[in-house]
């Protein structure tokens, strides 16, 4: 596994944020943190980018991934589940 020291410095100085909640709380931004859990655990460490442009296609790729084609425990992909909650919404109105 990459030394955290390392890699805090490498999102640092590519402008990014390495965590979504405070440290010790990761309730505080669940549904972030179980995403970015699943995208390290189903892309990340298998594919290993090497360069930041790999980096960046990769995860484009895996969100897509996400959001159109994986299943989610509810038996929806995440596309499905908006559009679901939006219409009930709407039909609550």
């Amino acid at each position: 596994m990459d030394n955290p020291l390392v890699i805090l410095k490498q999102t640092t100085e590519h402008g990014i944020r390495p965590s979504m909640s405070k440290p010790s709380t990761p309730g505080d931004n669940a549904c972030a943190e179980n995403f970015f859990s699943i995208f390290k655990t189903e892309c990340i460490y298998i594919e290993k980018p090497k360069t930041l442009d790999e980096t960046l296609k990769l995860t484009d790729k895996f969100v897509h991934y996400y959001n159109y084609e994986r299943i989610q425990g509810n038996g929806l992909m995440p596309y499905e589940e908006r559009q679901t909650a939006f219409a009930k919404q709407i039909a609550d109105i």
